[in-house]
């Protein structure tokens, strides 16, 4: 999936991964403005550094749109 577009996920914006929820569950503060997001991944338009998962941009704003930019949909089978 790298290289086609930066995934935009459900997390608000933190510096660092201190305090981050260690089940893979959405990371978002009590009483914070989660007006900025982040996106993880290089898309197609992206420098080389930028591609790969661990790339991530801190500072997207939520309503931002932008061809480089999508999101993931994902869900949990149970049998």
């Amino acid at each position: 999936m790298l290289g086609n577009v930066s995934e935009l996920v459900d997390d608000c914006s933190h510096t660092n991964y201190a305090g981050a929820p260690s089940d893979g569950s959405v990371w978002q503060d009590a009483g914070k403005d989660c007006t900025y997001r982040v996106y993880r991944g290089g898309s197609w338009d992206s420098n080389t550094d930028e591609l790969r998962f661990a790339y991530r941009n801190l500072w997207t704003g939520s309503s931002i749109q932008d061809f480089t930019l999508g999101f993931r949909v994902a869900r949990t089978l149970t049998q």
